[in-house]
């Protein structure tokens, strides 16, 4: 019998590291992730090298940077794709002898690139065509099909409280696992098989099934904060994307996006569940991680694209008996770039091409990659920012303006106050001296070329922050034909639908008139939707 471990991939989307209640956060429910840390290991610096959806999961399939596969930010066009000469691991263990599969949120361009998987089934967030994505198909085959916003209403109440209107037993976190359980259950056993079960939750919109929605009622989950020191231009852009006119809209919001993570631990345990049944989890290498995190109120701020912790930082499980202790945990840096080399050693597959990878396998206990410094990077141009911290300090550059941060991990963990704020220290300049440096050749080896001249950073024009709202209206809705279109239900009514059970949510206090201008919202509709609230 083939002696290679299956290899289990279960990531979320937009999971803050602070959200396993065995990394030491009591206010989480999560049994099941407490689970795979108690009987594996839980990596406490675990980072994603570019705190956004689409880069993050092309350096996981490729082990590479943007420099490589190309996607430094998030591009929804198809303008680009990942090079076709760039080894993936799902292409590499299918190789090998591997069934290779993928479930849910994939982000690829195009959508439905296999990128070496011999089976997907999508579930993206919002897709351009309902025939390339297997969740819409399956919602139309179980009569609900009539949804426009099957993963929660992402326009008007992008990350405001609300509650899904999709049956518990068609939720996409159930279908994930369902499916997964179903791949597992088909394997024969004569090949190993390697799949990527990706959940979409707690990406927003924060819809949980109802039974779920009041898990953390009476829990005292964390304040959000404010920076003490100005933060950067970026940072002040993402402060518009939620729409709180108070703070019990964030109260409720943080309830339920911790109540997302827990219906998803629950559908985790699920698929444990079966691998345990089925005498297959000890020979299975299972890591659980999250492409980015959301920074939730933290100094003011939303989502992700920041290289702050509550952004880039995201939690980090492995279990695989034959080479993790259970119950352990490590302080070392590790990131996404050492999945890719982490699933060859475990298999015994050989890297083919002549890219140097930035990250290497886990289970080598003296490799060359240094493990005391950890690199980030996000976006090109005035946009674009890099980071790198060490076991104390954090040090970012911005390349629009040139701006500089430094924070002391070790006395100030949330980022409150930029230590090059008008700064005289001359010990503090030495510190941000010896981490510019270190961070240039970062920059030369892994980042997007010609960002550092003469082995400096180059500097460009101040980036000017914009009124960033997400106004995405569901896009496949264009492409349906005419017989479906005319049963879907109306995109009034699922508003009122998803705000039901939510009474912290009163429309008159929302910024409808943001939405109004992209065509979708009448004069009428807007007064539909207010009379209703009256």
């Amino acid at each position: 019998m083939n002696q290679q471990p299956n290899i289990l991939l279960i990531t979320t989307d937009q999971q803050r590291f602070d959200t396993i209640c065995a990394g030491g956060y009591e206010y989480m429910n999560t049994p099941n992730l407490d689970r795979l840390a108690e009987e594996g290991c839980l990596f406490t610096n675990a980072y994603s090298p570019n705190p956004a959806c689409i880069p993050a999961r092309h350096n996981i399939i490729s082990g590479l940077t943007a420099k490589y596969h190309g996607f430094d930010e998030n591009y929804f066009d198809n303008s680009r794709q990942m090079p076709y000469n760039i080894p993936t691991f799902p292409e590499l263990l299918s190789n090998a002898g591997y069934d290779t599969v993928a479930i849910g949120k994939m982000h690829f361009q195009p959508c439905r690139r296999h990128n070496g998987f011999n089976r997907m089934y999508t579930m993206e967030e919002i897709p351009v065509f309902r025939q390339d994505d297997d969740y819409a198909m399956y919602l139309k085959e179980n009569n609900l099909g009539h949804y426009r916003s099957v993963h929660g209403v992402r326009h008007l109440l992008y990350m405001l409280p609300q509650q899904s209107f999709i049956p518990t037993k068609h939720h996409g976190s159930t279908w994930v696992a369902n499916k997964t359980i179903d791949i597992i259950k088909e394997n024969s056993k004569k090949r190993p098989f390697m799949i990527w079960s990706s959940f979409i939750h707690p990406h927003p919109p924060f819809d949980v099934p109802s039974e779920w929605a009041n898990l953390y009622d009476d829990v005292d989950l964390p304040q959000g904060y404010e920076s003490i020191t100005p933060i950067s231009p970026l940072a002040e852009e993402n402060k518009h994307i939620a729409d709180y006119p108070n703070k019990d809209y964030l109260k409720r919001a943080k309830q339920l996006y911790c109540s997302a993570i827990s219906f998803v631990d629950y559908n985790i345990g699920r698929i444990l569940d079966y691998l345990e049944k089925t005498n297959q989890i000890d020979n299975t290498l299972i890591i659980f991680t999250s492409d980015h995190g959301e920074m939730l109120g933290d100094n003011g701020t939303y989502q992700k694209f920041l290289p702050y912790d509550s952004s880039s930082k995201v939690p980090f499980i492995v279990r695989y008996p034959k080479y993790i202790n259970p119950g352990t945990k490590d302080e070392c840096m590790v990131d996404l770039n050492d999945i890719f080399p982490t699933f060859l050693d475990a298999a015994e597959v050989d890297y083919p091409a002549n890219y140097k990878l930035p990250g290497e396998s886990i289970f080598l206990k003296e490799g060359m990659k240094d493990r005391n410094y950890q690199y980030v990077e996000y976006n090109k141009g005035n946009k674009r920012w890099v980071s790198l911290r060490n076991k104390r300090y954090k040090y970012n550059y911005y390349y629009g303006g040139g701006k500089e941060e430094l924070f002391d991990l070790g006395n100030d963990s949330k980022e409150r106050v930029n230590l090059l704020f008008d700064c005289k220290d001359s010990k503090i300049l030495e510190i941000k001296v010896s981490l510019r440096r270190k961070l240039v050749q970062y920059e030369k080896t892994w980042g997007l070329p010609g960002y550092v001249v003469d082995d400096d950073f180059i500097k460009l024009d101040e980036y000017v922050p914009v009124k960033y709202r997400e106004t995405n209206f569901p896009f496949h809705i264009d492409n349906l034909c005419k017989e479906d279109k005319e049963k879907l239900i109306d995109l009034n009514d699922e508003i009122k639908m998803a705000i039901k059970n939510e009474d912290v949510v009163n429309l008159k206090e929302l910024d409808i008139e943001t939405f109004k201008k992209y065509g979708k919202f009448t004069d009428k509709d807007i007064e539909d939707l207010l009379c209703e609230e009256e």
